[in-house]
């Protein structure tokens, strides 16, 4: 079942053998309770209370994500006996990680370039390296010290296979060959040549007789290790082929390609068997699992998929990774599996958990702008999937999906009776729609260029834009005619805010400038600078009297609307700042960037109140709802979030408990994180992917255990939980 609760005790209580995918569990105390055979993937436990908890044969597909390089993550290698995981990146680091509590052992260097490739011995004890100069290094797993290095490819080398018996290294370049090297000797021992594009995947059969390659030229070619001759080559891809893996018996090849399908095909024959049809963008590597049962694929869709290999049916879906799957590698028991991605991570999945239950609705392109409905209980989202979406959050379900723009959506805004959405997209159009309905009322055209703000004046009679052409636009709501045009600007117009009375229109731009308008006469009545980058967006406050304004320079800067005066800076952001939005009283300002985080300031003292984290990419988009402590964030990592502050200084009753075993505590409670839990918490999360969170989640003595009987207790603390007893070191 989905359950959403929030802020509720249930002390004590015994749950088995259910599904409690996607539960809301935001700051209720669990203490006490017994969780058998439950599944919690996706679950949120933001603030919970987690006291000795008996918590066994828990079901989960998210075991553990790695975070520690720089850049994306090229390619992984699990040790033999599954203990231990190596990774490379463009970051031209290589890293060994502790699969079981995640913590990073030791990091390699020694690549003047990233590293492209990796492989580990089938003994576990040297490390192959291959990098965009054409080299390969040996090195020795434990030390990091180089053994050996080998020069054959005048390019990158994509992709290394040990033979089974470890006495054979095969890599395949950019220059379009293939090397056998002799792992003992360090020398070159063959060379195999026919294709006519980069070689970007190399595999040897179980027996290592057979090594089999895909490449650019939508080819795949099996070729005899002994004699170095090519056996079949393999034709029907009508894309690149960016991984081919044998089957643990050897009888099947499998093989991703850029035509977005995985192919099977017959070893012996050379025939093709069977095609897997799923992923909506090309399949980046493809691999078996241990008992050849399965196949898991990693796409350029950002996803990864099991799928049954007798049925050829698929069982399950992984989503979580923000950017395409590069890589992808099981653990020798079959367990587990291994992810990379360009979005800097490795992920660790628990493969034998189960399938998702429930379709989990939200944008599948990055979430730009947001709005609220004037009584607060609709919100409306657009994205880069071209659509907008309109959400209940009452029910927390999707009301309507509006469909017209041909590409991304970057404004909308509610009228202010709350009848109508104005959007302004990419297609430089402009489009009025019934709220009601669902259904467009008009398509306002007249922008030559992108429209990047839209805005309705207080009384809902008219409609400002601002747009790549330098512009801004008034449109005549009732009939959709355009009423006039603003120039000034010396470059894209980004953002459009109408003051409280209506009188005034503020405009933000990339020539760095804030203007103020007349809107009866059209005139222009301040020019503000000071801002040393674009500024993406402009906010007036409640009353009118301030004007705030944020820019790709970090800072957010206040105005005296009345003189147009510069009043305050608000600084503590490290990237730039994307939103801002004052709260219905405007006593608060939040603020959303680049850095991942968002900000509440305290507008008449200017100082930061809290710093939230959440959203795995840019923040695009922040907004205040009419509730007053309720705001909402959109973020390039495809989700919203939904937030909620808590004013007051009491702690809630179920939190009381701490103070009887704080004496007990063996390391110190992390009371800024869990006071910041505690005041502003997440209530809901709007994504086509779960995503497990435990936040400020405050862990004492207990059991946490998957059905494989590792502890999760290092995924709670990787989600930001606090251990409050050192029965485990995460040092």
């Amino acid at each position: 079942m989905k359950v959403n609760f929030k802020q509720q005790s249930f002390e004590n209580i015994r749950i088995k053998d259910t599904s409690l995918i996607g539960a809301n569990f935001i700051q209720c105390n669990l203490s006490g309770s017994e969780f058998s055979n439950v599944d919690i993937s996706g679950a949120n436990l933001n603030g919970a209370l987690l006291f000795n908890c008996k918590w066994n044969n828990l079901k989960i597909q998210e075991l553990l994500q790695l975070d520690d390089h720089n850049d994306y993550v090229r390619s992984i290698c699990f040790s033999p006996d599954g203990s231990q995981l190596v990774s490379c990146s463009k970051d031209k680091s290589i890293k060994l990680w502790n699969v079981r509590t995640g913590r990073k052992i030791t990091q390699l260097f020694g690549h003047q370039y990233d590293a492209q490739s990796i492989c580990v011995s089938p003994n576990g004890l040297t490390l192959a390296s291959g990098n965009q100069d054409g080299f390969i290094f040996l090195s020795n797993v434990k030390t990091g010290k180089k053994l050996c290095k080998l020069k054959c490819h005048n390019q990158i080398v994509n992709s290394l296979s040990f033979s089974p018996d470890g006495k054979i290294l095969a890599s395949g370049g950019s220059n379009k060959s293939i090397s056998l090297w002799d792992v003992k000797k360090g020398i070159q021992s063959l060379i195999l040549e026919g294709h006519s594009g980069r070689v970007q995947s190399v595999r040897f059969s179980p027996d290592g007789t057979t090594l089999a390659s895909g490449s650019d030229d939508k080819s795949i070619r099996l070729w005899d290790v002994q004699k170095g001759q090519q056996i079949f080559k393999l034709d029907g891809h009508s894309g690149r082929v960016w991984s081919v893996c044998f089957s643990p018996d050897g009888t099947a090849l499998a093989s991703g390609s850029d035509d977005n399908s995985i192919r099977f095909w017959d070893v012996k024959t050379g025939q093709l068997k069977l095609n897997l049809y799923g992923h909506c963008n090309s399949v980046l590597s493809v691999c078996f699992s241990p008992d050849g049962t399965a196949l898991a694929s990693g796409s350029d869709d950002n996803s990864i998929r099991i799928w049954n290999v007798q049925t050829g049916q698929q069982q399950i879906k992984l989503d979580g990774h923000i950017n395409r799957v590069q890589y992808l590698c099981y653990s020798s028991d079959g367990t587990t599996l291994a992810s990379c991605s360009a979005d800097r991570s490795i992920r660790l999945w628990d493969v034998k958990s189960g399938q998702q239950e429930f379709k989990l609705e939200g944008h599948k392109d990055s979430v730009n702008s947001l709005c609220f409905s004037p009584d607060g209980a609709t919100l409306a989202s657009g994205s880069g999937d071209f659509s907008i979406l309109l959400w209940d959050l009452k029910t927390e379900k999707q009301k309507f999906q509006l469909d017209g723009h041909r590409s991304d959506i970057r404004s909308i805004c509610f009228s202010p009776d709350g009848t109508a959405l104005a959007s302004g997209s990419d297609d430089n159009s402009i489009r009025l729609w019934d709220v009601q309905k669902g259904q467009q009322i008009f398509k306002l055209d007249g922008h030559s260029e992108r429209v990047w703000s839209v805005c309705f004046s207080p009384d809902g009679t008219a409609l400002a834009s601002g747009s790549d052409d330098e512009s801004i636009r008034f449109w005549d709501v009732k009939t959709g005619h355009l009423k006039l045009k603003l120039y000034g600007h010396g470059n894209s117009v980004r953002s459009v805010c109408f003051s409280p009375d209506g009188t005034a229109l503020a405009s933000g731009s990339d020539d760095k400038s804030i203007r103020l308008w007349n809107v009866q006469t059209g005139q222009q009545k301040f020019k503000l600078y000071g801002h040393a980058d674009y500024v993406p967006q402009v906010c007036f406050s409640p009353d009118g009297a301030i004007l705030a304004s944020c820019s790709y320079d970090k800072s957010i800067r206040l105005w005296d609307v009345k003189t147009g005066k510069h009043k305050s800076n608000l600084n503590g952001h490290s990237s730039r700042v994307l939103s801002i939005c004052f709260s219905p009283n405007g006593a608060s300002l939040a603020s959303a960037s680049g850095d991942l985080s968002i900000r509440l300031w305290d507008v008449q003292k200017g100082q930061q109140k809290f710093q939230l984290y959440g959203h795995s990419k840019w923040i695009q988009s922040i907004c205040f709802s009419s509730v007053g402590n309720i705001f909402a964030s959109g973020s390039d990592d495809q989700s919203i979030r939904l937030w909620e502050i808590n004013t007051g200084t009491k702690i809630l009753p179920q939190y009381k408990s701490i103070i009887d075993v704080q004496d007990q505590f063996k390391t110190s409670v992390q009371y800024k994180q869990f006071l910041e839990v505690n005041h502003v918490v997440t209530i809901l999360r709007i994504a086509q992917y779960s995503h497990f969170e435990a936040y400020g989640a405050l862990i004492f003595k207990g059991k946490f255990h998957n059905h494989q009987g590792r502890d999760l207790r290092y995924l709670f603390k990787e989600r930001g939980s606090c251990i409050l007893n050192s029965q485990i070191e995460f040092s």
